[in-house]
């Protein structure tokens, strides 16, 4: 019960600690400490100038682990986001000198401004969590987080995310613009909210610990069917071309038990799936050649979806902790 608190805490400090810098974007932030929750990566996409660069930089100066940042441009190249090998005259041998990617949180600067062929090189460190240079496998350090920014497909120069690797991002959120009210506050205290003033408030062990009670949440049968569920009813929609896979079933899961954890329970609730769903779920799915000329939208056509299913009620309740 004791480390469920304390993993709880330990997710409430770092969004508190987020806002001290991102003003207005609870929810969101919210959001993105469920997927380091997880275990998972996060895709920020929205217009220039909204905050995305400075989110995914509150998040890691809010954890005590190592932070590299990669600003992607056309020019980059694979090796520069991996590492690569040199050959050392003086021992005779090849020694690997690691790049970017192999740190606790890797910040992937406006990903969709390069190359597919170097946004792959991501696909391997995202999934599998070690990076292959010249036939070597090299582990990343754990806890490992990639946070890729973009702007929207309409913009000039960009390269849109193939499906594989928007399949391995657990959540894609946006930020929008602020209110007036929250742009007045961050109008009038720009000169203060400086991530470089943030101070840790976790550590590595901290995050690997939140991780591993997160897994221990429950979660009830019913409550797995419905989110089958949901994730069946898009691969059966004749307007969705693409579905979601069975590794976003698994996220939707592992979401809605670190949202159980922040939320103070030791269960996953149907209104956890239901807050969660379209993060997870709708970055995933493409359309079908039919509603794209029609003008339909993933966001109409999945709320749609998230009405029509069945969410299931709880005869019992698990007593909650915090």
């Amino acid at each position: 019960m004791g480390s469920l608190q304390e993993s709880r805490q330990v997710l409430h400090n770092i969004v508190e600690n987020i806002g001290k810098v991102i003003i207005g974007k609870r929810h969101t932030v919210e959001k993105i400490v469920f997927a380091m929750a997880c275990g998972g990566h996060v895709l920020i996409e929205d217009v220039p100038g909204v905050g995305k660069t400075s989110l995914a930089c509150a998040l890691a100066r809010s954890v005590d682990c190592e932070f590299r940042r990669i600003q992607f441009t056309p020019d980059i190249l694979p090796s520069d986001v991996t590492g690569f090998s040199i050959y050392n005259k003086a021992t005779g041998k090849f020694e690997f000198r690691p790049g970017p990617v192999m740190s606790n949180f890797v910040l992937a600067d406006e990903i969709n401004r390069t190359s597919p062929k170097t946004q792959a090189s991501l696909l391997e460190t995202m999934e599998e969590k070690c990076v292959t240079v010249d036939g070597r496998s090299y582990h990343l350090p754990q806890p490992f987080m990639v946070l890729a920014t973009q702007n929207p497909v309409e913009y000039q120069g960009t390269f849109p995310l193939p499906e594989a690797e928007l399949d391995r991002f657990a959540i894609c959120v946006s930020l929008g613009y602020p209110s007036e009210e929250d742009e007045l506050r961050i109008i009038c205290g720009a000169q203060v909210r400086n991530n470089e003033k943030l101070l840790p408030v976790a550590e590595a062990d901290d995050i690997l610990l939140v991780q591993r009670q997160v897994s221990k949440i429950h979660v009830e049968r019913e409550v797995a069917m419905y989110i089958l569920a949901i994730v069946t009813a898009t691969r059966n929609n004749p307007e969705i071309a693409l579905g979601a896979s069975p590794r976003a079933s698994i996220m939707l899961y592992r979401m809605s038990q670190a949202r159980a954890l922040y939320m103070g329970r030791e269960y996953v609730m149907p209104d956890d799936v239901k807050a969660l769903a379209p993060c997870v779920l709708e970055h995933r799915l493409i359309l079908s050649r039919e509603a794209k000329i029609s003008g339909r939208k993933i966001t109409e056509i999945f709320g749609g979806i998230m009405k029509r299913a069945q969410a299931p009620s709880f005869r019992h309740m698990v007593p909650q902790f915090g």
